[in-house]
């Protein structure tokens, strides 16, 4: 993407993540990459780690991004809004990654109609370059734009346009679910410690039991009924194991959790 400054707003785990994939992948180089953070030990630690370019403040990496990430939390998102309104030019893209703001809110927040909106909500494996990002944008945004965004958001996993309706859905069942799996891998070595084997070893085993199940998903695109069912030999160990798991209910304890998620998410 040459010549296209991007910018951002929070320098946090989620925004490096977003710059570590993209300076991996090459769709972007370090030296038109620019941002700020509230502190000056983030501001250090992302130039040093990335060689980006730190501005003065917020409202200067605003008005110089041709692509502006805003990477801060929904709380701090009403009073960074206020602070780069003026300075962002009208044909930038602005791409918000905070959960419960809608298109429809930015838009009042940034006080113009044909402003260039996008939203989307990225999880914390980017970290990994293995992101999984659900992506809408307003109509004021063009095909070509909505591209250039989304070979960004591809740089660090996988990214996908959904309706705007369905991106509280998107937090429940992808921005939060990572907490969801590593409370699943933690248990699963907790018992694994109690009858013996050490805590790490624990750990790598249920991860990539986690992983290695993951990718037979998405590579075989079989149905995960499908896939637990070939494991599942008769009068197996397997069978009675998911046995116990369907008596414990597990999987309307899930359900719920990404319900309860998702509406907490719409009242954000």
């Amino acid at each position: 993407m040459k010549d296209r400054k991007i910018g951002f707003i929070g320098l946090g785990n989620m925004a490096s993540a977003m710059i570590g994939g993209m300076l991996q992948k090459g769709v972007v180089r370090a030296e038109d990459i620019l941002g700020f953070a509230r502190t000056e030990e983030t501001r250090k630690r992302v130039r040093d780690r990335f060689s980006i370019r730190i501005t003065d403040g917020n409202a200067q990496a605003a008005a110089q991004a041709d692509i502006l990430f805003l990477a801060v939390k929904p709380i701090f998102l009403p009073e960074v809004i206020e602070e780069i309104r003026d300075a962002v030019r009208p044909q930038t893209l602005i791409v918000s990654i905070a959960a419960g703001k809608d298109l429809a809110y930015l838009k009042e927040a940034f006080g113009g109609e044909d402003r260039k909106l996008i939203r989307c909500m990225p999880n914390t494996p980017a970290l990994v370059l293995e992101g999984c990002t659900g992506v809408c944008a307003a109509e004021t945004v063009t095909e070509e734009e909505l591209g250039q965004v989304l070979l960004l958001l591809e740089s660090f996993g996988k990214a996908s346009v959904v309706p705007e309706r369905l991106m509280d859905v998107v937090v429940g069942v992808s921005g939060s679910a990572p907490a969801y799996v590593f409370l699943f891998i933690e248990a699963m070595a907790d018992e694994a410690v109690a009858e013996g084997m050490p805590r790490q070893q624990a750990y790598e085993f249920a991860a990539q039991a986690v992983l290695g199940s993951a990718r037979l998903v998405l590579e075989t695109k079989q149905h995960p009924g499908v896939l637990k069912d070939m494991v599942c030999s008769p009068g197996g160990t397997t069978i009675q194991a998911v046995k116990v798991l369907e008596e414990k209910g597990l999987r309307a304890a899930v359900m719920d959790a990404v319900e309860a998620c998702i509406e907490t998410s719409r009242r954000l």
